[in-house]
């Protein structure tokens, strides 16, 4: 069986391609639409992609990752109230056995 080669050019075009419609189509309709098997076009994106190719974040993910966002925000400020009052107790703690170590007169 012959393998079909493939210039630099056509692959760096194919990658900037896949990527412009990567928002519309999976990757498995992009590489049947351009007649290239859908491994070497995985692997042509790793070897290939431009980040300033991509198109401009889609407005659901930009959403999704501002939930994520708010979220994490939320968690932290939890964890900064439990560090507030393990450190508060701490502080207790150290003030009781600083009186309970006098001694007695």
């Amino acid at each position: 069986e012959h393998r079909q080669r493939y210039s630099e050019e056509f692959k760096r075009e194919t990658v900037k391609f896949a990527q412009e419609q990567k928002q519309k189509k999976t990757m498995t309709e992009i590489a049947e639409d351009i007649k290239v098997p859908l491994s070497c076009l995985h692997e042509w994106m790793s070897k290939y992609r431009e980040f300033e190719n991509e198109p401009v974040v889609v407005e659901e993910r930009l959403k999704k990752l501002e939930r994520e966002l708010k979220e994490k925000e939320r968690e932290l400020k939890a964890k900064d109230k439990k560090i507030a009052e393990t450190e508060e107790e701490l502080a207790i703690v150290k003030k009781a056995v600083h009186i309970f170590s006098r001694p007695k007169k």
